[in-house]
């Protein structure tokens, strides 16, 4: 099948280069010129596992290529993936000024019947507008459908979620025209659900907006746990035994980041008071998740006293492991905290320093690895999961720290182990291992 993909971010590239996989002749655009070179010369504009081996193999067999030219790719192609940016107005609305752009542009550029597929993240009744845009520009009428497919990768095994999914689900004006989606997506031999294009609009915001929920509540749950001197992490194992609430996403820590969750929600509880409804409960869960950082830095204040000149290794920027993504990395809103308390900030990450620096107040040190960032340090922050952190020698940590004090904002150790080797400990939703 010819397919045209606009947009070669997380979803944009990897949905280009899994299809090309399939055996698919795919065209990626984008009208970053730079972008575009740098992929024709194999380098990625995302860290991502698996994808700089997955583009070369396409790119070599000459299934997948990259151009700048939307009026060729649309062209070329029978289905077309819309795959852009929407990102957050300070409102919580979804800007889809990027959508609308490229729905002119297919109505202007078409040339035959096409299937126009929103891959991007975008409110109820986006279908619509697209199909109205372009109506509004095609030079003269000709029959097109639009679709919504919606994604659900995550950002470090984007390849493996897009290959194997849990569900694909497509929603189409007919039956007939979700078939050549059904089509597309046969090879994966996963489950689909076929449904009208406002609810395909809806199911990815309400299940982005009910795992974000779970996050917030176990959080809340967390703080309850460090004032009764419960343990969240034997509280979440019996809640999460109930099959009916599941272990999923019920990890106590510092919240939920990245480019989905915090303006999912945000976006759906602006189109809930669009159309009458006051979301309370998402109100909430948003509110939750702010306190996140301030409540970190409240406990390093509590700890270590004054925090005036006070050097803290942070350890891990990005908002996940296994990527350099730091859009609504819990990172930089506790640096900047850390450093309005007059804390000197050294901070390491394995691949994201380098989107981080523009983010970080000016005086944060980088390091070139966690012992280089602990070394002399009066406290580590652990903020991101790195395996590699899971793996540290912490007898060789404790050695460089000033004082052995961890506080990890992400539960990856365990209490007793750290209390063994020394430390005094602070995790979430857990007692603290206080020195002797």
């Amino acid at each position: 099948m010819n397919i045209c993909v606009v947009g070669t971010g997380y979803v944009g590239l990897v949905t280009g280069a899994v299809f090309a996989d399939l055996g698919n002749d795919i065209v990626c655009v984008d009208k970053d010129r730079d972008k575009i070179e740098a992929l024709r010369a194999g380098r990625m504009p995302i860290y991502e596992p698996g994808l700089e081996e997955m583009v070369a193999r396409n790119v070599d067999d000459r299934r997948l290529s990259f151009t700048t030219d939307m009026g060729a790719g649309i062209r070329h192609a029978d289905v077309i993936f819309i795959a852009v940016g929407t990102p957050p107005k300070d409102t919580g609305e979804t800007d889809l000024s990027q959508v609308e752009a490229v729905a002119a542009e297919i109505g202007r550029g078409m040339d035959r019947y096409k299937v126009v597929v929103n891959k991007s993240t975008v409110p109820v009744g986006t279908g619509e507008l697209v199909r109205e845009v372009i109506s509004r520009h095609q030079p003269r009428p000709m029959e097109f459908d639009v679709v919504s497919n919606p994604e659900f990768l995550r950002e470090g095994s984007a390849i493996e979620d897009t290959l194997r999914p849990d569900r694909i689900v497509i929603g189409a004006p007919t039956q007939q025209v979700a078939m050549t989606l059904v089509e597309l997506y046969a090879p994966l031999e996963r489950p689909m659900i076929i449904t009208d294009l406002p609810s395909a609009e809806v199911i990815k915001y309400a299940s982005n907006a009910f795992l974000a929920t779970k996050i917030s509540f176990i959080n809340a749950i967390a703080n309850i746990c460090e004032a009764a001197g419960a343990d969240v992490t034997q509280v979440m194992k019996g809640m999460g035994l109930d099959p009916r609430i599941g272990g999923a996403f019920l990890q106590a820590g510092l919240g939920y980041g990245g480019s989905c969750f915090p303006k999912d929600v945000d976006s759906l509880t602006h189109t809930a008071g669009q159309l009458g409804y006051d979301f309370k409960l998402l109100r909430s869960v948003a509110d939750i998740n702010r306190e996140r950082a301030t409540h970190l830095v409240e406990s390093i204040g509590k700890a270590l006293g004054p925090l005036d000149d006070k050097v803290v290794a942070v350890l891990g920027l990005a908002f996940k492991p296994n990527t350099d993504d730091m859009r609504e990395a819990k990172s930089v809103e506790v640096i900047h905290l850390l450093h309005q308390t007059g804390a000197r900030v050294r901070a390491y990450d394995p691949v994201a320093m380098d989107n981080a620096r523009p983010l970080l107040p000016a005086g944060v040190a980088f390091a070139s690895s966690p012992y280089e960032a602990a070394q002399g340090a009066d406290a580590a922050v652990l903020i991101t999961e790195w395996n590699e952190f899971k793996y540290l020698n912490l007898e060789r940590l404790r050695g460089l720290l000033r004082r052995p004090v961890i506080f990890d904002g992400r539960n990856l150790y365990e209490p007793e182990r750290m209390r063994r080797l020394g430390f005094e400990y602070h995790s979430v939703g857990r007692k603290p291992v206080l020195p002797a």
